[in-house]
């Protein structure tokens, strides 16, 4: 029975000692970002790497842009391309990514009906949902936008554009289109760009046949 008081007495006090209110704060951090971790204020302007924990510097500015290390590759990023974009008022890059080949030999019948339906919602506003650069925005003229589009079938330029120069427009935008490399992920864009070529290369054969008879 006495024991029985003992461990009672000792689990009570072991219990209430765990429950004070008593601020405990080590001397020494081993690692005190981690410890002390600051939260990342949306919008806010980051362009310092600073780690502390004095008060003092609580507006200190910290560097964080959601970008994966140069070299490496974010997970879910499948289908790396090796072209940066262009500093401005330079066309190197672009001119190289004329090289680069598309991951996608070949699609199935299944990729290539996504890619017609990523086509129709991201492209097809501006280039239309045929590729001849009549979209709603333009509309024989009619439409909102003041220039048309280019005709991705019947354009001297773009209708031969290799897909690496093609995919390098998509992702960096290129004059009046913009970037779609937030829209559609790189595998899409590489989707898209070869229902863009399977499109044009049906819209040669009628020419070649012809030719050819």
């Amino acid at each position: 029975m006495k024991k029985l008081s003992i461990i009672a007495i000792l689990s009570a006090g072991a219990f209430i000692v765990s429950c004070s209110d008593v601020k405990r704060k080590p001397s020494n951090v081993y690692m005190p970002d981690m410890a002390y971790s600051r939260a990342y204020e949306s919008y806010a302007e980051r362009d310092s790497l600073v780690f502390t924990t004095d008060e003092s510097q609580s507006d200190a500015k910290i560097f964080y842009n959601n970008k994966p290390v140069a070299g490496t590759i974010a997970r879910g990023e499948e289908l790396p391309f090796p072209i940066a974009k262009d500093a401005t008022g330079d066309t190197v890059n672009y001119v190289a990514s004329k090289a680069v080949k598309s991951p996608l030999d070949s699609i199935g019948n299944k990729d290539l009906a996504e890619a017609e339906r990523l086509y129709l919602i991201n492209c097809g506003i501006c280039h239309g949902k045929n590729l001849d650069g009549n979209g709603p925005l333009w509309k024989d003229g009619s439409g909102p936008y003041p220039a048309a589009p280019k005709n991705l079938i019947a354009d001297p330029i773009v209708s031969v554009m290799p897909e690496g120069q093609m995919f390098y427009s998509v992702t960096y935008g290129k004059n009046l289109m913009g970037s779609y490399a937030s829209q559609l992920s790189r595998k899409q864009r590489w989707m898209v760009i070869r229902y863009i070529k399977t499109k044009q290369a049906e819209a040669k054969k009628p020419a070649a046949e012809t030719a050819a008879k």
